[in-house]
């Protein structure tokens, strides 16, 4: 497996080493030893989660102010654009954003560290999307950031209007949502 530090360096993208032949393929999606030593972070992931969309689907920004959760990202079907968004207000990259290509095809993952907002777009007919949490679901702290806010200034790779919930279509504005304060890294 290989680690690219992102613009945001607590936000990396994973490579895994692909086998395959005409028989078709295999990698190592996770690997607890191998994800400590490259990356010095020790995540206890309690949760898997998976979702399917059709193209055009933005979800996001999401975020919980408590229990706050990392995610560990993967499609494995389709293509998305996976975006990353620091939202710790005692950190020097608060308020930047990183975004990712994330396919069934080049297998990568992101790993997205608690304290940050998350999102993706869909970019195929269809996605699935795979994510590995390192906390439960707690819609009582759910939160959610507008995914077009002005001062994020996001580069969504799209043309037209997303289709988003209402939910995401009432995110806050990044200037008025609740933030973190302090988190401390896995």
């Amino acid at each position: 497996m290989k680690i690219i530090r992102t613009r945001i360096p607590d936000v990396f993208t994973l490579e895994p080493k692909v086998f395959g032949d005409n028989r078709g393929f295999f990698f190592e999606s996770y690997n607890e030893k191998v994800f400590k030593s490259l990356t010095g972070n020790d995540p206890a992931f309690v949760q898997d989660n998976h979702s399917k969309s059709k193209k055009n689907v933005l979800r996001g920004l999401h975020y919980q102010i408590r229990q706050p959760q990392g995610k560990l990202v993967r499609v494995i079907c389709g293509d998305v654009f996976d975006v990353a968004v620091d939202i710790r207000r005692s950190s020097p990259t608060f308020g930047k954003w990183v975004g990712e290509y994330l396919t069934a095809e080049n297998k990568k993952q992101l790993w997205v560290p608690p304290g940050f907002a998350h999102g993706f777009l869909v970019l195929s007919d269809v996605a699935e999307f795979l994510y590995k949490t390192t906390d439960y679901y707690a819609p009582e702290f759910e939160r959610c950031i507008r995914w077009n806010d002005p001062d994020l200034s996001i580069q969504w790779p799209i043309n037209d209007a997303p289709l988003v919930s209402e939910k995401d279509a009432g995110g806050v504005l990044f200037r008025d949502a609740e933030v973190f304060t302090y988190i401390q890294n896995l």
